[in-house]
């Protein structure tokens, strides 16, 4: 599939900074094992420029107050089954509390979700937004397995990549359901071919695993850790697997943990919905008329059309690629992960209604991971390979043809896009953990879980079962009635005093605090 079973990117990011690129017009293979791991002490040097696979692009600028990022890599078993075999290279980054020493509480551990998303690109393109926690935390984030310069998962070249993004996500006919069919298995084969070692690794009780190692290595007695998007199913896991180790840990833009794959799948074509109807609503409201439609529903139906449309004939997109239905949905979705990006859809819109399709396909570019020079992050080679090694169940195109009229009625638009992409691990090489993941964590301490109430891409509700799930007196609700995916990084202030309260003090918000 052109989508993983899953539209979980990152917490838009380091997509942000690809996408406003393209609107202005460390190693990782295995080895053996030589080393007490916890013991290893890690080198701090200059960080390199990102790889390919982590997206490309210049080395991270210092901070705001001039402070250099470091980089270092960690040694981690390849097979946590067996310690004492081959290890792999994890690629970390921090930048060093600037507090006073006395201050200091540790190293805060981020993860910015996907899954595939590389945080050592990621960190420091945001790292000023993590000014104040930095007074008191060295602020540390990592590739983790499979991802960047960790032991990449690599499947389909950059070539191959651009034909397959180009592809039918939603087929019509017989015909176009067997190109879809040859075409997963083609991306499957190709990661198995070249990735085969690694793949049966990638799971999140690994990376899990790995983290608890890093905190090892980074010599505190607990995580402090801020997870976001998929980093919340991942400290989840890891609340669940080391209940004792678990610090101040915060999940925010939180993954419904009680779900299957295509529970999923249904509720982020509810949530896209739900984005999508409160972007039209803002155009009409404004002063000035809004350019793409006189109503909401003008609005909706307006790009419904422009959709078929573009399934009977593609426009020029970014030569020599054409906006395809397919690139077109993906670039919407993009946009619906923060309203900061919504007056580049409504300029997306305006172009692709005039014919010329490039900001939408610069949109979709950044959902993929495109660069300019026409290269390839591997998050979706990553994302594909992390969600199957996770999710037990596969299901087949009779399986997704019975669906369709559920996911159509959840979302119009996002329907079929979301119902077809669950084929992603059908015929994958390596089988699913289960249903969905354990978070359970009794034991722990508060973790501070943050829905908010327009996130498409983990719907609102997700939050109120990762806290439950979470167990009796661990998870705590905090709920920020705003647009987009996350909160924190919304610079609401009543969500920021909460999160830097409980980090940077240990002051637990009240269970049902609601921000707005």
């Amino acid at each position: 599939m052109p989508y993983p079973a899953r539209l979980r990117a990152a917490a838009l990011t380091a997509s942000a900074v690809t996408l406003s690129a393209l609107m202005a017009g460390c190693g990782g293979g295995t080895q053996d094992s030589d080393e007490n791991l916890p013991e290893q002490k890690l080198s701090w040097k200059d960080c390199p420029a990102p790889s390919e696979a982590e997206g490309g692009g210049a080395a991270p600028s210092p901070l705001p107050d001039g402070q250099e990022w470091q980089c270092a890599t960690m040694k981690a078993p390849l097979d946590y089954d067996d310690p004492e075999g081959d290890t792999i290279d994890l690629a970390l980054i921090r930048a060093e509390s600037s507090g006073a020493a006395d201050q200091r509480i540790g190293s805060l551990i981020f993860n910015f979700g996907g899954p595939g998303g590389s945080g050592v690109t990621t960190l420091p393109a945001f790292g000023q937004d993590y000014a104040k926690l930095n007074t008191r935390y060295d602020l540390v984030s990592f590739d983790p397995r499979g991802v960047g310069r960790s032991a990449p998962v690599e499947c389909l070249d950059n070539k191959q990549l651009d034909a397959y993004f180009q592809q039918d996500a939603t087929p019509d006919d017989a015909a176009e359901r067997t190109e879809l069919v040859d075409n997963t298995e083609r991306f499957n084969a190709a990661c198995e071919k070249n990735s085969k070692k690694v793949l049966p690794h990638v799971p999140t009780t690994d990376a899990a695993r790995d983290m608890d190692l890093m905190r090892q290595v980074l010599g505190d007695d607990k995580l402090y850790y801020f997870g976001i998007s998929y980093g919340t199913e991942l400290g989840g896991v890891y609340a669940h697997l080391f209940p004792k180790k678990v610090g101040r840990a915060v999940f925010d833009a939180v993954v419904d943990p009680t779900q299957t794959p295509e529970q999923g799948s249904l509720g982020q074509a509810k949530g896209f919905q739900l984005a999508l109807d409160n972007f039209a609503e803002d155009c009409v409201s404004k002063v000035e008329d809004c350019p793409i439609g006189d109503t909401a529903d003008d609005v909706k139906s307006r790009i419904a059309r422009l959709l078929k449309d573009l399934d009977r004939k593609p426009i020029p997109g970014i030569f020599p690629r054409q906006l395809t239905e397919t690139a077109a949905t993906g670039g919407i979705a993009q946009s619906l992960y923060s309203k900061d990006f919504w007056e580049y859809l409504t300029e997306g819109l305006e172009q692709a209604y005039d014919g010329d399709g490039q900001v939408l396909m610069a949109l979709s570019d950044s959902l993929n991971g495109r660069n300019e020079n026409g290269t390839y992050s591997n998050i979706t080679a990553a994302n594909v390979a992390i969600n199957c090694a996770d999710d037990k169940p596969r299901y087949d195109t009779a399986y997704v043809e019975g669906k369709l009229p559920q996911f159509r009625k959840a979302s119009p638009l996002f329907g079929d896009f979301l119902a077809w992409s669950m084929l992603s691990c059908t015929d994958w090489a390596v089988a699913g953990a289960a249903d969905h993941p354990d978070v359970s964590a009794p034991g722990a301490p508060p973790v501070l879980v943050i829905g908010n109430t327009g996130d498409p891409a983990t719907p609102y509700e997700g939050a109120g079962r990762m806290a439950e799930a979470l167990g009796k007196g661990v998870g705590v609700e905090l709920t920020y009635k705003g647009q987009g995916h996350g909160a924190y990084d919304s610079k609401n202030k009543c969500v920021r005093d909460a999160v830097d309260g409980y980090l940077l003090d240990g002051k637990v918000p009240a269970a049902g605090t609601v921000c707005s």
